[in-house]
């Protein structure tokens, strides 16, 4: 996300420093002056917009599903993951019993006994990591499958809008202020819910 943040912020840039000089060439040349476009989502033939990001993953059923599903995921491996503990748990306490009671037939028996309840908990925290990395590894996935519809989405949508620019604001890290006639969060959120059909 931030990559293409900068790539957006990249182009923004290049896009100012061409209206600026297209400007001040025209003032240095005392050219006529045009009349001012009647869009005011369009500068100099350069049609820019913006997306939400914040309203978008609150209201793209897509994104909304997929967080779904990823909290019913982390809670079942939570789940697991504290019964396999408390499991372990009351094995250690049942052993430091029986190690204070002399319930043991030999050392050897109890370092038997000591060794399979470590051997335990190492698989437990092996369980914990591989549990941990599959949540990971699914949730950069979603993040793949969520940037892919969107960009699928206004690779169409562009189609007949014609922007030059879309830039993706999230809070205040890339715009300070824009006017509200250069955001399509609704259009493009209806049109994402639109083309979006849950799995059953």
């Amino acid at each position: 996300m931030n990559r293409m943040n900068y790539f957006l912020n990249g182009l923004a840039a290049c896009a100012f420093i061409v209206l600026f000089s297209q400007c001040a060439g025209k003032a240095d040349n005392q050219a006529v002056a045009e009349p001012a476009p009647t869009n005011n989502t369009e500068l100099s033939g350069i049609k820019i917009a913006y997306v939400e990001i914040d309203t978008l993953l609150a209201r793209y059923n897509f994104c909304i599903d997929l967080n779904e599903a990823m909290v019913k995921k982390s809670e079942n491996v939570r789940l697991t993951l504290n019964q396999k503990a408390n499991a372990l748990n009351k094995e250690k306490q049942d052993f430091q019993k029986k190690v204070e009671n002399n319930a043991f037939l030999s050392q050897e028996r109890a370092q038997q006994e000591y060794n399979r309840l470590l051997k335990l908990e190492q698989d437990l925290q092996d369980l914990g990591t591989k549990l941990q990395n599959g949540l990971l590894e699914e949730n950069n996935k979603n993040s793949l499958q969520f940037r892919d519809s969107i960009n699928a989405f206004l690779n169409e949508y562009n189609k007949t809008h014609g922007y030059s620019l879309i830039f993706s604001n999230t809070g205040f890290d890339n715009l300070l202020y824009a006017d509200q006639a250069f955001n399509i969060t609704k259009e493009v959120v209806d049109g994402l819910n639109a083309r979006y059909a849950p799995k059953k």
